[in-house]
């Protein structure tokens, strides 16, 4: 009996990352047509850091004129794109008095984590956020927040947090909701009054539970997406706890031995991972099960 492939129901690109692409295609088509203008001056086309997390769609819009910038200061007469996972306030701010076009691709979820984290700031609340510190969300969602904020991303953090008077806990978008639940129980044996605001996007829900759902039924499973992406190396690790999962970025990394005897094989890709990458990986995986044994 050969194996079949079973793909996740909700897998790959979320709502916000592909409106991030598509605002930065139409901001590369926009500025193809401005150029064909009469004394038209061309502005350079950058992103703030990689527009998303997955580095072979960041290259697929280099080649369409959109390039990755880490210090903004040095640019002239360009447009800015805003990654999705957003930036520092201050830095916004800054970025504002340079002759510069931003074009802000913040993901909408985001955003709203943003604003929850500033409006408790005005309201001297001490914010705890469940998140990974060296992400740019985080970054982003600190800066909102000011000294204000404290980042838990393991359990040691949080002794270096007093929790007496008004606390509030909120969460990089893209955590899952189980370490999410997990921290919130333990601040609130430590503060009972303790307020929580749920900011994980329901994208990062629904990719989870598909993800778990199909590898308790799979001998196998393969996540899609670039390594430096967080949600996706969450979908990894939930899948291990259930069956043997391999994390790629791309088709080249699959190995034919890797699905031997394997009758079901199931992929999951994360938010950030586009189609073109994930329908490359199914068709070397249906090479791979169609091979006769050796």
């Amino acid at each position: 009996m050969k194996g079949r492939i079973v793909t996740a129901k909700n897998s790959g690109f979320c709502f916000g990352v592909k409106r991030a692409i598509d605002i930065a295609e139409n901001t590369v088509n926009s500025a193809g047509k401005n150029s064909g203008r009469k004394r038209s001056t061309k502005r350079l086309i950058y992103s703030l850091g990689p527009l998303i997390h997955n580095p072979q769609e960041v290259k697929r819009l280099e080649k369409k004129g959109i390039k990755v910038v880490e210090n903004p200061s040095v640019l002239k007469n360009a447009t800015l794109i805003l990654r999705t996972h957003g930036i520092p306030q201050g830095l916004k701010e800054k970025l504002r008095f340079q002759n510069l076009t931003l074009v802000d691709a913040t993901c909408p979820f985001v955003k709203k984590a943003q604003d929850i984290v500033q409006k408790l700031a005005l309201g001297n609340e001490k914010i705890i956020i469940v998140g990974e510190r060296k992400h740019p969300e985080v970054k982003a969602l600190v800066s909102y927040g000011g000294d204000r904020c404290f980042v838990v991303e393991k359990d040691s953090d949080l002794r270096d947090i007093d929790f007496s008077g008004s606390v509030a806990i909120v969460s990089q978008t893209t955590q899952s909701p189980e370490n999410f639940s997990r921290f919130v129980k333990i601040i609130k044996e430590l503060n009972p009054k303790a307020k929580t605001f749920d900011t994980i996007c329901r994208a990062t829900f629904d990719r989870q539970t598909s993800a778990r759902k199909l590898s308790k039924r799979a001998d196998a499973m393969v996540i899609v997406g670039g390594k430096n992406s967080g949600n996706t190396k969450r979908l990894a690790q939930i899948c291990s706890e259930f069956t043997k999962t391999y994390y790629v970025e791309t088709a080249k990394e699959l190995k034919s031995a890797w699905f031997k005897g394997k009758k079901i094989v199931g992929i999951s890709a994360g938010a950030s991972t586009p189609g073109w990458i994930v329908r490359e990986v199914k068709k070397k995986l249906e090479g791979f099960l169609k091979e006769p044994p050796r």
